[in-house]
């Protein structure tokens, strides 16, 4: 299975001879892209081969999972999928680094999402040295961060809270420590400053999960809901800044103290799927798509001026090579070269002044992994199951060793992900499970890489040039204070210090004190909480919700405020002599759309909407509604009811035969009862008007029940669809 040129031996050898001779430098990997978020390591002494058959191989962890691992604290982290048929969900687990003995596993249902299992566990993990916690992002949007010990320290639902978007694509973006706050990237519709659909960011503090802030990159909608562009963070000009390529196809940079928007570059007609790199003030971008300013041009790599300020397409550019189809794989830079890894797996190698080609290697089929430079080598997987050593020289590149991995069955193992280079030994993944290689003589010892450069601290009389409300985004009971504060920073996002604000209130029944905190009465409100300092001015939005019962009717012809996915794909238009919520076509993206209408952690609930359907020539649409991650769905294109959790795989559902007539009311019933671990949702439909049914219609019974989960509605139509008297009351 494994082929070696003398030359590569003679090297491996020579290679082998001088690490035993030279100590190493020991470093760690927090995050995918290491201690310098650039895909090297200074360690050296690293191993020039290894086998699956036990040459250098270390130890080895059965599971499923296609991601880069963190390597960090001793430990090795990464994310999966486990289970078969009704007991499918995403992983999270941390092993000893130094043995490969699992440490802790936590499981996860996946639920509001059109993500196969095929790709469930998409996204990275992202460490923390300072508290040792671990940062998870789920396909389905969860958002945890555990401790050491693997415990729930908060979590945040993306898509209920935030209106994330969750494709069958299943590219999910990777957090980001820096300092004290946690970055992500979102794609998707929120509700007032957010309800527009565009490519944001978000940072919450690390600790305890409250938003900092939330910045609207993205100038124009999202062109893809699948965004595989995971931000870095990076000093460039004297500030920490965000550097993440959109589904939009632009490439975004925003402070990272403030999240204000710095500057943006357009470069592509599709959106973008290849995290950036940053060197210096210089960013590197790739992509395989068609380029904005060259239709039927595919692909291309650029190097853009970081400095720069606001629409920077004609200005930041300082290199461009065409026709690469880069469209994955983040670039990774190390002296002379930068190195890409394309679409078809030829590796290629630039000159990183100019961008000129200087020599490209094929290292089989589909690439998908950024390469890792360590030590003089390059590291670079392939998706069917190719691990390779190379050495690379200025003007070509010798494979040293290539192992191929396969599962039992004789097929090639699935490999997504990059090699990450810690404590001397390099880690990396397969479908078939965690592996760790290195010279099995040598010394284990945790050490951690130097910390990254920090920002100088401002002045003691540095002049405030923003403020910021925080938490930035508050979703909250209603009648129940909540504390605000006035952050200052200074003109690189340097925070200043807190301070005392002028404090008022938009939209929201309360009040605010000359402290900032907000009371309000004990009903569901939402709006925003305003300050003012100096000629500097900061808004935070609230959602403040009371107690169930819940009714909307639509009567004052307006759309509710604090629903999440509805403000810019939802109407209310007259129909029938009352006034009505109405999902019209969409003009461009998907027909699919859930809102959410309550906070995520709501549980023992039953819903209730009416639903009524169009119909042009044979399309009539789906519709129904959302309880705890259930969804109740009157298919009127294929005749029936179904109760399901997880679209993409319908063994985990309910049907049963439904006589959907258009242009005709419907009352939709849906109610999910928990039981330890297992769960009941029920549902039933009758005609509006008509006597409701005395016994369930349709029933899931569910082995791994998702626990909590907003209440909503849903609809599938390129045609419209219309609801009222939508209520949300608690299970009697």
């Amino acid at each position: 299975m494994t082929r070696r040129s003398i030359v590569g031996v003679a090297l491996a050898a020579v290679a082998l001879a001088l690490a035993l001779a030279v100590p190493a430098v020991a470093e760690d990997w927090p995050n995918w892209r290491g201690p310098h978020r650039d895909g090297t390591s200074d360690e050296t002494g690293l191993v020039s081969s290894w086998s699956r058959d036990g040459e250098n191989l270390i130890w080895k962890a059965d599971l499923t999972t296609r991601v880069t691992p963190i390597v960090f604290d001793g430990r090795a982290c990464v994310s999966g999928r486990v289970g078969e048929d009704l007991l499918r969900q995403e992983l999270v687990a941390c092993f000893d680094a130094g043995t490969g003995e699992k440490l802790w596993e936590r499981r996860f249902p996946v639920y509001n999402t059109t993500v196969p299992f095929s790709r469930v566990g998409w996204a990275s993990l992202a460490g923390d040295r300072e508290t040792g916690y671990v940062f998870a992002q789920n396909v389905d949007g969860q958002f945890i961060a555990f401790d050491r010990e693997g415990e729930i320290v908060w979590q945040r639902r993306l898509g209920e809270q935030f209106g994330r978007a969750s494709g069958f694509g299943g590219r999910t973006l990777i957090p980001v420590v820096d300092g004290d706050r946690v970055i992500i990237g979102i794609v998707g519709a929120g509700w007032g400053d957010t309800a527009a659909p565009r490519q944001r960011y978000m940072a919450f503090d690390k600790r305890t999960g409250k938003v900092l802030w939330v910045s609207n990159a993205g100038q124009v909608m999202f062109k893809d809901a699948n965004n595989n562009g995971s931000p870095t963070v990076a000093t460039i000009d004297g500030r920490r800044v965000v550097v993440g390529a959109g589904a939009d196809g632009w490439v975004h940079a925003v402070d990272a103290g403030t999240g204000e928007p710095l500057w943006r570059f357009d470069l592509s007609l599709r959106g973008l799927q290849v995290p950036v790199l940053v060197k210096g003030d210089t960013v590197y971008a790739a992509h395989s798509e068609e380029n904005t300013d060259a239709p039927g041009v595919m692909g291309r790599v650029v190097a853009l001026d970081g400095t720069g300020r606001g629409d920077v397409t004609k200005t930041a550019e300082i290199w461009r090579t065409n026709g690469l189809g880069v469209g994955f794989a983040s670039p990774t830079a190390a002296g002379e070269r930068l190195y890409l890894l394309g679409n078809s797996a030829d590796l290629h190698a630039l000159d990183l002044k100019t961008g000129e080609p200087r020599w490209t290697l094929n290292v089989g089929n589909i690439g998908r992994a950024a390469p890792t430079f360590a030590d003089g080598k390059l590291f670079v997987t392939e998706e069917n199951g190719h691990v390779f050593i190379l050495e690379p020289a200025l003007e070509e590149a010798r494979v040293l060793d290539e192992e191929y991995i396969e599962m039992p069955e004789g097929r090639f193992a699935e490999i997504w992900g990059s090699v990450a280079v810690a404590y001397g030994r390099l880690y990396f993944t397969a479908e078939d499970g965690l592996y760790c290689v290195g010279r099995k003589d040598a010394p284990f010892e945790v050490t951690a890489s130097a910390p990254e450069p920090g920002l100088d601290p401002p002045s003691a009389d540095a002049r405030p040039a923003a403020l910021r409300v925080v938490p930035a985004e508050v979703i909250g009971t209603a009648g129940e204070p909540v504390s605000f504060e006035a952050w200052l920073f200074d003109d690189k996002g340097r925070f200043i210090r807190k301070d005392e604000a002028r404090w008022t209130v938009e939209g929201l029944d309360g009040s605010i004190s000359a402290e900032g905190v907000l009371t309000s009465p004990a009903a569901t409100t939402a709006g925003k909480v305003e300050a003012t300092f100096g000629d500097l001015t900061a808004s935070a939005q609230v959602r403040l919700f009371g107690p169930l019962p819940w009714s909307f009717d639509f009567d004052d012809g307006k759309v509710p405020r604090h629903w999440i996915g509805a403000g810019r794909r939802f109407k209310v238009a007259e129909l029938g002599g009352s006034q009505r919520l109405q999902k019209p076509p969409v003009e461009r993206g998907l027909s699919r759309s859930s809102v959410y209408i309550g906070p995520p952690d709501m549980k023992g609930y039953t819903v209730e909407a009416d639903l009524l359907g169009t119909k042009k020539g044979r399309r009539m649409p789906d519709m129904g509604v959302i309880n705890q991650g259930y969804t109740l769905d009157v298919m009127g294109r294929h005749q029936r009811l179904q109760i399901r959790t997880w679209a993409a795989h319908l063994e985990k559902s309910a049907s049963v035969p439904f006589p959907v007539e258009a242009d005709t009311w419907y009352r939709a019933k849906l109610r999910v009862d928990v039981d330890g671990t297992k769960g009941t949702a029920r549902g039933k439909v009758w005609k509006k008007g008509e006597p409701e049914p005395g016994d369930w219609m349709i029933t899931l019974e569910d082995p791994i029940v998702v626990q909590e989960g907003a209440p909503g509605i849903y609809g599938d139509s390129p045609i419209d669809i219309y609801y009222d008297n939508v209520t949300v009351k608690v299970n009697e």
